[in-house]
């Protein structure tokens, strides 16, 4: 069974699984904010994903990334998989604009998240669901092998 680190069930919302990762938003209704973190335990780095594992990343993460840069009319894409306050391999994904608060610098460190009120919450999961739903699986408790996982 996957175990998601406590951080990040602490800072996001579960809004889908993918084949290879599980799809989360960032409790910060300043910037639309997902995190795509590969579905297995102990993988702290990109290496430690198979070949196969981390071309399916790729592909997920450049579909989230166009779809939400599309939808969301960013200036700007940012991705970054950072580890160094949660070791789990995760990858933000966060549009951007001339007008947000951290522009032009990174959102990290810049000031402290804006949480969305439960309607406002309930708002932007459906919207992220609906963007994201045709390439969901549909059992978001799909144990971590990849007998289980159908790549597309």
């Amino acid at each position: 069974m996957f175990n998601l680190d406590q951080r990040l069930q602490n800072d996001t919302i579960l809004i889908g699984r993918l084949p290879l990762c599980q799809v989360l938003l960032m409790n910060d209704k300043r910037y639309p904010w997902v995190i795509l973190v590969p579905a297995h335990n102990d993988v702290y780095e990109y290496y430690h994903l198979s070949e196969e594992d981390q071309m399916q990343l790729m592909k997920e993460s450049s579909m989230v990334s166009q779809k939400m840069a599309d939808h969301f009319s960013a200036k700007s894409m940012n991705i970054a998989a950072l580890g160094n306050l949660v070791p789990q391999l995760h990858q933000h994904h966060i549009c951007r604009y001339v007008d947000d608060p951290a522009w032009p610098g990174p959102v990290w460190g810049h000031s402290a998240a804006i949480k969305y009120s439960a309607d406002e919450l309930e708002i932007r999961v459906k919207e992220l669901q609906g963007l994201l739903q045709q390439h969901f699986i549909e059992d978001l408790e799909a144990e971590d092998d990849a007998e289980n996982v159908a790549y597309w």
